[in-house]
């Protein structure tokens, strides 16, 4: 790493409870994904795409950075802490960005079934955003490009609606902006939320997990009947 943090930055370096960045798979996992990178941009976009593509959009209880990191699959709270998580260990100032979310942006990439169980308003939707040249950027990681690419094709994703699932380091991704109900800002930290959320809906992550297979078969491409 060739790089200080930036000054006055812990509250966005720091680990907390989900939000493991001192965890040593963590801080593994991110040495070898900037390794050799020159800057923080440089790095910060090497996790992105990592977890991007390496963790897989599916449905479940929200977990420990570190455990999202073993389990490879994660949805908007998991894998943004995940990037966080990274970002931080990486020494880069990372945060949450969190919105309401109207639920049609999930509609044809999960079950009907699990679509059905959502308020209209998916309150609380996160993403990540660091801190680079001087700016916070929003860097949002939550659809893979496998199931991107795959839901374009069969018309269930309008690229009118999102436009770019890539990252450059230079300029704001938010790919869940033409849903936004509610703007609520950025925070350090979710683990009091997350808390509740792993309480209040395991019966709803339960249904999630059992229809996670929908998911799947969007992504491959085959018949969703």
């Amino acid at each position: 790493m060739n790089w200080q943090s930036p000054q006055g930055m812990h509250e966005y370096l720091r680990p907390t409870i989900y939000c493991d960045n001192d965890n040593s798979e963590i801080r593994e996992a991110a040495l070898t994904l900037i390794k050799d990178a020159q800057t923080p941009r440089d790095a910060a976009v090497r996790i992105f795409f990592f977890v991007r593509d390496e963790i897989l959009f599916d449905l479940d209880a929200p977990t420990k950075a570190s455990q999202t990191l073993r389990r490879k699959t994660g949805q908007c709270v998991t894998k943004s802490t995940l990037q966080i998580a990274l970002l931080r260990a990486a020494g880069i100032p990372a945060r949450y960005h969190r919105v309401d979310v109207h639920k049609n942006c999930l509609k044809g990439l999960i079950s009907p079934v699990v679509f059905s169980q959502f308020a209209d308003s998916i309150d609380d939707h996160p993403w990540c955003e660091c801190y680079l040249s001087g700016g916070w950027m929003s860097c949002e990681t939550l659809f893979d490009r496998t199931l991107y690419e795959s839901a374009v094709r069969q018309g269930i994703i309008d690229r009118n609606e999102i436009t770019t699932i890539d990252w450059d380091g230079e300029r704001d991704l938010a790919i869940s902006s033409a849903w936004i109900l509610k703007d609520k800002g950025a925070c350090s930290h979710l683990d009091n939320l997350i808390e509740r959320w792993r309480t209040d809906f395991a019966q709803f992550w339960r249904l999630c997990r059992e229809f996670n297979h929908y998911t799947m078969k969007v992504r491959a491409g085959g018949s969703l009947s």
